[in-house]
């Protein structure tokens, strides 16, 4: 099993939602998050005053899936969030050791 996190911008999360559905990946889990990297942020103008917004807005998806499925998870991502500018996101993948189903006990394959 891996963990795939991926922090995308907001508005693009709907499209790979869908995208992932259609290769068969329906879990998955939605935070939105603030964040910042090469984008540097950007000035702001509030009330007459000139201020420095340096996290911007992210969504980070997290998913877990079987090892087979990986890249073409990965692969699937990246072509439903990439615009081709700064600011596109990063993916990390991680192993996952055990999943536990809290409600019925379930492991691992089982409790996905």
């Amino acid at each position: 099993m891996k963990k795939i996190e991926a922090i995308i911008k907001p508005f693009l999360a709907d499209d790979v939602r869908e995208a992932l559905a259609t290769i068969g990946i329906s879990g998955l889990t939605v935070t939105e998050v603030k964040g910042f990297g090469r984008q540097k942020g950007h000035t702001e103008l509030y009330r007459g005053a000139e201020y420095m917004v340096d996290f911007l807005p992210k969504v980070k998806l997290e998913l877990i899936i079987p090892e087979a499925q990986v890249d073409q998870c990965v692969d699937t991502i990246i072509q439903a969030a990439r615009t081709g500018k700064i600011g596109d996101g990063k993916i990390f993948v991680t192993p996952v050791e055990k999943i536990i189903r809290i409600r019925t006990g379930e492991t691992d394959k089982d409790a996905i």
